[in-house]
């Protein structure tokens, strides 16, 4: 796939997510009409190999498709950057049979897919579960509850996280299971009213079916590996994409009222506190910009990512992508002032992404990461850097 090719088709998607942002937004509505366009210029299949049908992208080009999309809607964003991250799971560690029923329907835009790893009791502990696959009769039988699934009353399929079967196992024996939206009753429970990322829909959900045994990707009791290889890299890497994109889009509309005639008249250009908070808000993202970039180089090494230097750096991108992203939209807030910073109705756009990005540091928690940051530092005793 050519850059040129990418660009076209992200254009289109962009400019219908940008339409419905502002009604998604206001109404807390899934953007159906963003993944109508994301399904019909072939983006679902971004990461499916060719030779299924799919545009056989790279996580590079995941990372672009992220950000631009971000630029205009980072719930958009997000909920591409999340099926991307699924769809890459089915690729790399599913089985043929299921590859082969799977990733041609991901492929021609019938297949989007929502992620189930949240569960009730447990917090955010990726690696943990305690709803548990049952075997019933050569199917594997699912009764689990999700308090916030991305898209899922608008799902076609779902990767779900449980605990292996049998009487033995234990908590921390996480499989991963594919299952059709034919295959399950969904149950959603409560309303979706957040500060922001209100167009995501991460509603809660039950779910509950049975599933053909061949719908288990990789090993039973093996996600952790699936998330030491997969969900967490491209977990990072897509979502600080879709911030960056939600910030730098924000930058971008403040730069062009202030470059306006009715910015000239309204703002003091000259101004050395203007100055200065914009050289600020740039300053962070040139420095997001850079690790992301560092962190994809990383991952496209194909060097062994459970190596502490290679998670810190992982990690790292999340946490600072978290943080200076919304810092500097606040930035850009304060540098406005009221009427351009604090109102929904201005064109910069800046009251939705400083709500949006508020979720940043709480999606997968900054404080969670550190925790985990500072038992991998313990054991790099001579600093090394990936």
């Amino acid at each position: 796939m050519t850059g040129n090719d990418l660009a076209a088709r992200l254009a289109e998607a962009a400019e219908v997510a940008a339409r419905h942002a502002a009604r998604t937004d206001r109404a807390a509505e899934f953007p159906t009409e963003a993944l109508d366009a994301l399904r019909s210029t072939g983006l679902l299949g971004l990461l499916v190999p060719t030779e299924h049908g799919g545009l056989g992208g790279t996580a590079r080009e995941l990372v672009t498709a992220a950000e631009a999309l971000g630029r205009v809607d980072m719930s958009v964003g997000m909920i591409f950057a999340m099926h991307c991250q699924q769809v890459q799971a089915v690729v790399r560690f599913a089985g043929e049979r299921l590859r082969k029923e799977l990733l041609p329907r991901i492929a021609a835009g019938e297949c989007y897919l929502a992620s189930v790893t949240t569960e009730a009791g447990k917090g955010g502990h990726l690696l943990t579960a305690e709803a548990q696959l049952v075997d019933a009769d050569g199917q594997l039988k699912i009764d689990r509850f999700a308090p916030i699934v991305t898209g899922g009353s608008h799902a076609d399929g779902y990767l779900i996280t449980m605990r292996s079967p049998g009487a033995d196992a234990t908590a921390s024996e996480v499989s991963l299971v594919y299952a059709h939206r034919d295959q399950l009753t969904r149950t959603p429970s409560g309303d979706w009213q957040p500060m922001g990322m209100r167009a995501s829909h991460s509603v809660a959900l039950r779910l509950t079916g049975r599933v053909p045994d061949h719908h288990v990707i990789g090993e039973q009791g093996g996600f952790h590996h699936i998330a030491a290889q997969v969900f967490g890299p491209l977990a990072h890497l897509g979502w600080s994409a879709a911030w960056l994109g939600t910030a730098a889009g924000a930058l971008s509309r403040v730069l062009r009222l202030l470059r306006s005639p009715a910015g000239r008249e309204r703002f003091d250009l000259g101004s050395e506190l203007l100055l200065t908070r914009i050289s600020r808000a740039r300053q962070r993202l040139d420095t997001v910009h850079a690790l992301l970039q560092q962190s994809l180089r990383t991952l496209e090494s194909g060097a062994d990512l459970a190596v502490p230097a290679r998670q810190l750096q992982l990690n790292a991108l999340k946490i600072t992508a978290a943080e200076e992203c919304h810092a500097a939209v606040d930035d850009l807030v304060t540098a406005l002032g009221l009427r351009h910073g604090y109102l929904q109705d201005s064109p910069t756009g800046l009251e939705r992404a400083l709500r949006d990005l508020r979720s940043a540091a709480l999606n997968y928690s900054n404080d969670r990461l550190h925790l985990a940051d500072g038992r991998l530092a313990l054991r790099d005793q001579g600093v090394t850097f990936a």
